[in-house]
């Protein structure tokens, strides 16, 4: 397993390239994002998703998140309702997860139709994405597990299994991401988390 920084925009190019590097030979990368450490890998790469289903001992019908620098790079995974790009442009990079149709059933998608998808608040992680693409970002431990806010604490649960570690220190932790679901009407709030849905959204616990 190869460690690497990755607190600054210092570390953002040999970070980029890492992944890079990781990705194309189907690797699972760990990385920080705005709450816990989360597991990276290409969305429709068929191979990393068995391999990080594997390492996290994960049911493979359950879909794993992926985020995305901006909503137009989620938008070839997605479809997004036009009621909603204004919406979630407007409160993106948020720590806010929403459920849409799945564009091209991406390896991600595990069995079903659908994805869960993020911009996340996290600014060096846009960075990073913006540079490589989307990722998977499912949280960095072993299914059904404690969440994990340090990279000595992933290294130690999960390293055997991984190709690439950006540690990035201790991340905030907290309350996780907000998840709700677009593909039900009204929409519903899966998991409270750490952002408040606008009354205007009509979002239903």
């Amino acid at each position: 397993m190869l460690r690497l920084p990755f607190r600054s925009e210092g570390d953002l190019a040999v970070a980029a390239a890492a992944v890079d590097a990781a990705v194309a030979a189907h690797g699972v990368v760990a990385l920080p994002t705005e709450t816990y450490y989360g597991l990276a890998v290409g969305p429709d790469d068929d191979r990393a998703v068995e391999r990080l289903f594997a390492l996290k001992l994960r049911p493979r019908e359950k879909a794993l998140l992926v985020v995305g620098a901006s909503l137009g790079q989620l938008e070839p995974l997605v479809r997004v309702p036009g009621v909603w790009r204004a919406r979630l442009e407007s409160a993106w990079p948020a720590p806010l997860t929403v459920v849409l149709p799945a564009a091209a059933a991406p390896a991600a998608a595990g069995t079903g139709r659908t994805l869960a998808v993020r911009v996340p608040a996290d600014g060096l992680l846009r960075a990073l994405l913006a540079l490589v693409g989307p990722l998977t970002a499912t949280s960095a431990n072993v299914s059904g597990g404690e969440a994990l806010a340090s990279a000595d604490a992933v290294a130690d649960a999960l390293g055997h299994g991984l190709a690439l570690l950006l540690d990035g220190g201790a991340t905030p932790g907290g309350l996780p991401s907000t998840l709700i679901d677009l593909m039900s009407s009204p929409p519903r709030v899966l998991r409270e988390g750490a952002w408040v849905p606008p009354a205007a959204w009509g979002v239903r616990p």
